[in-house]
This record gives C-alpha cells, sequence and structure tokens, in this order.
C-alpha cells in the first residue's frame, strides 16, 4: 500500500445544479487541465420553500420536490476554486433553481485500488 504524505489539502465540491445544464457544466469541467474526474448523481430537493424569494406549493405528498443533479469533486485545495467558479459559470442561468455550491475540507481522500492519497488519489 502506498503511503503518500498527508501534506496536500484537499476540498470536496458538492454542486447541486439543473438537470439541463449537466452538459454544459461537463464540457466546461472538461476543458479544465488538470480535472480529477466527478460523481454524477441525480437528486430531489426542495429549495427556500416559504421564505423570502422562495416557493412552497403543497400537493398530495405535501411537499413539491423539483429534480436535481448533484455533482461530487474531490480535488487539491489549489485547484477547487477554479473547478467551483467553472461549474457556477457554466450552470448559471439567472432563473431561481440554478442551484448551490459548496465547498469543504477533507481530512483524506485514499484512492482502494492503489492506496494512493489526497491529490494523488485523484
Amino acid at each position: 500500500m502506498n503511503t503518500n504524505s498527508l501534506e496536500t489539502a484537499m476540498k470536496e465540491i458538492k454542486a447541486i445544479i439543473q438537470p439541463h445544464m449537466l452538459s454544459k457544466v461537463m464540457r466546461a469541467l472538461h476543458e479544465l487541465p488538470h480535472f480529477p474526474g466527478v460523481t454524477v448523481t441525480p437528486v430531489r430537493g426542495q429549495g427556500r420553500g416559504r421564505g423570502a424569494g422562495g416557493a412552497f406549493k403543497v400537493t398530495e405528498d405535501g411537499i413539491d420536490y423539483h429534480n436535481k443533479v448533484m455533482l461530487d469533486v474531490y480535488c487539491s485545495e489549489t485547484k477547487a476554486g477554479e473547478i467551483a467558479e467553472t461549474i457556477l459559470k457554466a450552470a448559471h442561468t439567472g432563473l431561481e433553481g440554478d442551484g448551490l455550491i459548496v465547498v469543504a475540507d477533507i481530512d483524506r481522500v485514499s484512492r482502494i485500488r492503489t492506496g494512493e492519497v489526497q491529490d494523488r488519489a485523484v
């Protein structure tokens, strides 16, 4: 097992976007010189609800959920800003429901097959 140093600070980027923007976002991400990859998951959710600027629609189930796509990207701290900005620009329509991007610290990333850790793992 490879025991690489854990010196490289890592980030997790979670982006919830409109499903119809996925192709545009993926094309933009693949244009980056060192894009580490992405996990894409179909998700459903409800935004701000009854708060200012939000919408709440009662249905027989109680809440009207909206279909979205969630992207998960793990990358070095040095690449996180560029990746998050690329997603923001590519997913932006200016309409309600464009989505959300969250960038968080990650303690450790390990590639199961090789044992590589941190930036070498992605």
